[in-house]
């Protein structure tokens, strides 16, 4: 039985899932972030609401996938995590 990072990369040899993988690495890695700061710091979806003012639905629709935040949403994000936002193109 492979393991998810043997599927991925195995999947990912085809060009085309490729691409389309790469296109959304940036979502995903702010997802990932996203869900990593906030269980680092042990709070809930419920919880980061009340920090930053953000629908509880809308924040659980950011880490799912479902939504794409703007900047400023970003931004209250960050702060309520303690960081800064940083938006660079490389």
């Amino acid at each position: 039985m492979l393991n998810w990072k043997d599927y991925r990369d195995k999947k990912l040899q085809d060009a085309k899932l490729k691409k389309a993988y790469d296109e959304l690495e940036t979502e995903y890695s702010i997802m990932r972030e996203m869900l990593k700061l906030r269980q680092e710091l042990g709070i809930s979806q419920i919880q980061l609401s009340s920090m930053t003012g953000i629908n509880q639905s809308d924040i659980k629709n950011l880490e799912n996938g479902k939504a794409n935040p703007s900047i400023s949403t970003l931004k209250k994000i960050a702060d309520a995590f303690g960081k800064k936002l940083v938006v660079q193109f490389v």
